[in-house]
């Protein structure tokens, strides 16, 4: 588990952006939004929360783009590559890590899938017995 002694790292598909997570994730799950398909050009993103006190941008932090939607958490990703890494404000309450962005394990998997309204007709959502919701995913 992620921990202040052995934190999880990660960046963008470059490297000018690296990041630390230093405690465990609280959830992790699939994000249908239109949102998230038109940012990632994915059909969902796979993401994790952590409190923001343990995510630290360790280097890069002048390469960080952040685009501030009108509602939602921002979205930040490298302004070299594009990768996207994060979501949220690092100095905020909560942080969400693009676990593609992750370099190892990070000891969660997905425990559901939130604005399934949005997930095209033409695939399918996997059948994993995840629960589903039709928008946000009740806190």
């Amino acid at each position: 588990m992620p921990s202040s002694d052995a934190p999880l790292t990660g960046g963008c598909a470059c490297g000018a952006v690296r990041f630390e997570v230093a405690a465990p994730f609280d959830t992790a799950g699939y994000c249908h939004c239109k949102r998230c398909q038109r940012r990632s050009g994915a059909l969902w993103a796979l993401s994790a929360s952590v409190a923001g006190e343990h995510f630290a941008v360790t280097e890069g932090r002048d390469a960080v783009r952040t685009w501030e939607p009108p509602d939602g958490f921002s979205k930040s990703f490298c302004g070299v590559c594009g990768g996207h890494v994060y979501a949220g404000d690092p100095d905020g309450p909560t942080v969400i890590v693009r676990l593609g962005a992750v370099d190892g394990d990070p000891e969660i998997r997905p425990q559901w899938h939130s604005w399934v309204e949005s997930a095209p007709a033409w695939e399918p959502l996997p059948d994993d017995g995840l629960p589903r919701y039709e928008q946000r995913r009740p806190a």
